[in-house]
């Protein structure tokens, strides 16, 4: 357990090391968040908007950014050719928690210039501060938990630039479905901790889910 703990935390040490060196994803995702809201904040102008259109449109924003921003997991170790030093030297798994990992910690920062992007320009009115928190975080962990298998999955592919978000919605629809309802919740001045808790718990089981069925089979993917 303790070696396997240590190549996960190899693979994520580097690539944030990595990314501090280049600031890559991290510029790239906030240079398409900040783009997107203001965007949509020029389209919707000053027309009164349902909480409901506010929530999907926040959503639409961390769901782009995570396949234009994570999709380069893998891709850049293909790439760079650190893949084999990598297959070498830590199994399949460790490398997609590490990668995982990884991923999650650019995507709570989406969530967050998102979230103040929307609140600045959009004048979003948050009524439970912490349900919406707490939605962001666990749809993000299935977002990213997604996106970093699939990523690894297309990262040979000729042509794999597209193919992460065409791959990626059907099989992040369930989740989609469920965290715009519950964000909705978090926004309305009547929503509840109650109201959201159906669809909690459909976002932690798809989240669980995803994360721990790359887990067991990464190794397989990850040596194909």
């Amino acid at each position: 357990m303790q070696h396997w703990l240590t190549g996960t935390w190899s693979v994520l040490a580097k690539d944030i090391q990595l990314e501090f060196r280049t600031r890559y994803a991290l510029n790239l995702l906030l240079m398409f968040v900040v783009s997107s809201v203001f965007v949509v904040a020029l389209g919707i102008g000053r027309d009164v908007v349902t909480p409901g259109v506010k929530a999907g449109l926040l959503w639409i924003v961390v769901f782009f950014s995570a396949a234009i921003g994570l999709g380069r997991s893998f891709v850049s170790e293909e790439e760079s050719g650190t893949s084999l030093i990598l297959r070498m030297n830590v199994r399949g798994s460790m490398v997609y928690v590490g990668k995982f990992l990884f991923n999650y910690l650019l995507l709570l920062a989406v969530d967050v210039v998102t979230t103040l992007g929307f609140v600045l320009l959009l004048n979003l009115d948050v009524a439970q501060a912490g349900l919406l928190a707490l939605v962001l975080a666990l749809g993000s962990l299935g977002l990213a938990g997604a996106t970093t298998l699939l990523s690894a999955i297309i990262a040979r592919a000729s042509n794999r630039g597209p193919l992460l978000p065409v791959l990626a919605f059907p099989v992040l629809f369930p989740l989609l479905m469920t965290v715009v309802p519950a964000a909705v919740a978090a926004l309305e001045g009547g929503g509840s901790w109650a109201s959201a808790a159906g669809d909690l718990r459909v976002i932690i089981a798809f989240a669980g889910t995803v994360i721990t069925g790359a887990i067991l089979l990464f190794d397989y993917i990850w040596e194909d």
